[in-house]
């Protein structure tokens, strides 16, 4: 009996540990309000203090396009101190960026463009990810 109980603790301990290192989640946001891109630093920082092995990235398209223009954000050194860390990516919609005449240079430094935010989202949705929608 005491085999099977120490079996079934290592079972569970295996699941747990495979389930930390699975953390994965994608913020979406579209917002122009600076409350809301201060929301998502705050967010998905925890996220990513929280779980060591978490994997975080934030999509930022439609009216959120500032919160990544450098000349423009708000949060550009707290996106830039995310970035270093290396669990938390931001990724940008180019199409977002060609309505509004954004070139990738104008951009913070290690923002990376995909080709539509949307489609990205569902991607990594298809992948397992989790979602989270900011909004205020």
């Amino acid at each position: 009996m005491k085999k099977y109980f120490a079996l079934l603790a290592i079972l569970f301990a295996s699941v747990m540990a495979q389930a930390q290192s699975d953390y994965k989640v994608v913020f979406d946001i579209t917002n122009k309000d600076s409350s809301s891109h201060k929301a998502v630093i705050r967010q998905s920082g925890s996220v990513a203090k929280a779980s060591p092995e978490a994997q975080v990235e934030v999509v930022v398209y439609s009216g959120a396009l500032d919160m990544v223009v450098k000349d423009k954000s708000t949060v550009a050194p707290a996106i830039e101190e995310l970035i270093k860390s290396k669990q938390v990516t931001f990724k940008v919609c180019a199409l977002t960026m060609k309505r509004n005449n954004v070139d990738k240079s104008q951009l913070i430094p290690g923002v990376v463009v995909v080709d539509d935010g949307i489609y990205e989202i569902i991607t990594r949705q298809r992948q397992g990810w989790g979602y989270i929608k900011v909004a205020n």
